[in-house]
């Protein structure tokens, strides 16, 4: 089993910054990717950002060149470096973990609006 904590979210102007990060605990060794996606109103939940084995990265289209998504050495944190946002980036953003193949767990979201 995996637990996540996520930090809070926030408002935020268009054009500033944010950074979430995600504490991960339990079985942490276990765990071969993290990742943060978001969910707005009416929509479905989207990635917006990846990482497996602390390396390999992969971001959602919307997000590209703008968010940066790290893992600690350690392995226990995720962090989301949100650069430039846009008011279409507002949204529940949630932490996931997956371990084995096609295990994963979730976080309780956070809420991030971007918004003047």
């Amino acid at each position: 089993q995996v637990q996540l904590v996520e930090s809070e979210g926030g408002l935020v102007q268009p054009g500033g910054s944010l950074r979430l990060f995600c504490e991960a605990s339990g079985s942490i060794g276990s765990i071969n990717a993290m990742g943060w996606y978001r969910q707005a109103p009416g929509k479905e939940r989207e990635l917006v950002a990846r990482i497996i084995d602390g390396k390999s990265t992969t971001y959602g289209d919307s997000v590209k060149g703008r968010f940066t998504i790290t893992r600690s050495n350690a392995k226990s944190t995720v962090y989301l470096q949100m650069n430039m946002l846009k008011p279409e980036d507002t949204g529940v953003y949630y932490c996931s973990a997956r371990t084995g193949v096609n295990s994963y767990f979730w976080g309780q979201g956070t809420q991030v609006t971007v918004s003047s």
